[in-house]
């Protein structure tokens, strides 16, 4: 997969104004507001936003039965049931949750996207086929949103796609980043491990200086360890990666009850978006070969070069 420095400037610009607008800082930082509803009385609850939007016009939009009152809710006899979702999703953040403290049953989570507006709020989700088809729908959209707006783990993918030499290599590495990074995940979304945000996002920025290092050493005619054995590099930087990912749910108080199938389902999408996106790479590939589009040989580097300065930059600006 090497060769391709015109691809990988186009792609690079197509990142690059991606990031602009999601924020240099906030690669792998949380984008979900989450309202909590502590029920007062049958029908009745108190609202308040428990991770605050940055959007000011981010206002929730309960069913037409209730009356909301900030912070008072009443949906009357017929209780919290319907539709719910929130204006100005997918502005400057991507999702919002509420979650329903019943004075008695457990805690209920009901998460909207730019993806998926709307959600239906069932008395008992545990026995609701609808509800759970949200669920689902909630959780892979928000991986497959998560991950696209990670440019850090995209900028990461990239380098490993341009190190790699031939198909099956790429599948096996690609594979080997997969399940490491869904194990990671897996551990850090039921707290059997844990790393403090900053020091880890630094570590993953590392991480992409690492594989632009490695890609110069190549351009030079040097195999680095990553061109040598790009699946190891791959799963060891992958279980970095998936405890990052994990900042996406374990900031957000999901219910034991369905954090199981919502750590699946947001798997599920984030695996969702890395394919889109290594397919995205591959079809530029494919088009660079068959324009035989060349850029001169002094442009030849600055990919890589690219790609080791924003990661150094994110590197300082989280320690």
């Amino acid at each position: 997969m090497a060769g391709v420095p015109a691809l990988l400037l186009l792609l690079l610009t197509f990142l690059g104004s991606h990031l602009y607008s999601a924020g240099m800082a906030s690669a792998h930082e949380a984008s979900m507001a989450v309202m909590t509803l502590r029920e007062m009385a049958p029908g009745r609850y108190f609202t308040q936003w428990t991770m605050p939007p940055t959007e000011l016009s981010y206002h929730p939009i309960f069913p037409e039965h209730c009356v909301w009152n900030a912070p008072d809710l009443n949906c009357g006899e017929k209780g919290l049931v319907g539709q719910l979702s929130f204006t100005g999703l997918g502005s400057k953040q991507s999702a919002a949750m509420i979650r329903v403290i019943a004075k008695e049953g457990p805690v209920q989570a009901y998460t909207v996207s730019a993806a998926n507006p709307v959600v239906t709020v069932a008395r008992d989700p545990g026995h609701d086929l609808n509800a759970w088809l949200d669920l689902a729908n909630t959780y892979v959209n928000l991986g497959i949103d998560h991950i696209l707006r990670g440019i850090d783990h995209l900028l990461f993918v990239l380098g490993l796609i341009w190190l790699v030499r031939g198909p099956w290599m790429l599948v096996r590495t690609i594979t080997a980043f997969t399940i490491a990074h869904s194990l990671s995940l897996a551990a850090a979304t039921f707290g059997w491990v844990g790393v403090p945000e900053r020091p880890l996002n630094a570590a993953i920025a590392l991480s992409i200086v690492f594989v632009g290092v490695e890609i110069v050493k190549l351009q030079r005619g040097q195999i680095g360890l990553t061109a040598r054995y790009p699946w190891f590099v791959a799963f060891m930087f992958g279980l970095l990666h998936g405890l990052g990912f994990a900042t996406a749910l374990t900031g957000i108080g999901i219910p034991q009850a369905i954090l199981p199938m919502a750590l699946l389902f947001f798997n599920v999408g984030v695996e969702i978006g890395q394919l889109l996106f290594v397919l995205l790479v591959l079809a530029l590939i494919w088009a660079h070969r068959t324009t035989q589009s060349m850029l001169p040989q002094w442009a030849a580097a600055l990919p890589a070069y690219a790609i080791g300065s924003v990661a150094s930059f994110w590197f300082l600006s989280r320690i």
